[in-house]
């Protein structure tokens, strides 16, 4: 086999397997946003500042625009919008409700809330930059750009 063929093949190989990533990483966070609509309510609920209330209903805001983008993404790709759990985010999520219910009201624990919303919204980056970089290898331009609106 000639050194050309061999390597449209390992491309061509290299391409399927990144998008199979790709299709297993949307699930993922489908998932991971669907789950912290549910999640930031009681952050918002559990914390004190008033500030930071607002701060997570606007993010619960944000979240659900997320939710949206991701199921425009598999429909350019053809692809029914489903989930698969994402193990991470349901750790980060059962983190934060146990400094809900581990905590006084008052601004220890609206900090304790801050970093675990942080630690999500991290996870959440790293998913996303990913997957723009997925695309944009697998020429998905479209893709890249719908899921590049998350992280702007």
């Amino acid at each position: 086999m000639s050194n050309t063929k061999k390597s449209t093949r390992q491309g061509t190989q290299h391409a399927e397997h990144l998008g199979k990533i790709l299709d297993e990483s949307l699930k993922d966070i489908y998932w991971a946003e669907n789950h912290l609509v549910k999640t930031l309510p009681k952050l918002s609920a559990a914390a004190t500042d008033e500030l930071l209330k607002e701060a997570f209903d606007a993010h619960l805001g944000q979240t659900r625009e997320h939710v949206a983008i991701v199921e425009q993404v598999f429909k350019l790709l053809g692809k029914e919008a489903s989930g698969k759990r994402c193990a991470a985010m349901a750790g980060l999520s059962e983190e934060a409700l146990e400094v809900v219910e581990q905590h006084e009201a008052g601004a220890a624990k609206d900090a304790a809330l801050i970093m675990s919303a942080q630690k999500a919204e991290h996870y959440e980056i790293a998913a996303y930059g990913s997957m723009v970089s997925f695309a944009i290898h697998l020429g998905r331009e479209d893709v890249a750009d719908l899921l590049t609106e998350v992280l702007s």
